[in-house]
């Protein structure tokens, strides 16, 4: 249980507001990123290395330090369209969005990852479904 403890810390903290990202559906929307970008996790991350995140989403897997990425390198990637879906949803602008994503992106990969190393399989949906939960009870 030791994963499905830590991404319940991790949820439950960034849900109580941690630097101001709390929103109900902002772990919906990360899980959602991670199931429709084709392949769940590998495939998210491909796609961030792919838009020139790299260097990041190494960290992010990686057991150090999280290196940042901006609200306008997330919408890059991840596309204006795709942004303004999860804004519209959730009634936000897109800006706030993108900006919370960047913010709450990198702390769901480095706990889906906590050795270091991206997960394969079924840990990982039970990791997401999780996070769902956790979401909406906070």
């Amino acid at each position: 249980m030791g994963l499905l403890d830590t991404l319940a810390g991790e949820a439950s903290r960034a849900l109580a507001g941690a630097g101001g990202n709390s929103h109900p559906g902002l772990m919906d929307a990360i899980t959602g990123l991670i199931r429709d970008n084709g392949g769940g996790l590998q495939g998210l991350i491909a796609k961030l290395q792919q838009g020139g995140l790299a260097d990041a989403v190494a960290s992010w897997v990686g057991t150090g330090h999280n290196l940042p990425i901006s609200a306008d390198q997330l919408q890059s990637v991840l596309g204006n369209a795709q942004v303004q879906a999860i804004a519209q949803k959730l009634g936000l602008s897109t800006d706030d969005v993108a900006q919370k994503l960047a913010s709450l992106l990198p702390q769901a990969i480095d706990h889906l990852t906590p050795d270091g190393h991206v997960p394969s399989g079924n840990i990982v949906e039970q990791g997401l479904a999780f996070l769902q939960g956790m979401a909406r009870k906070g």
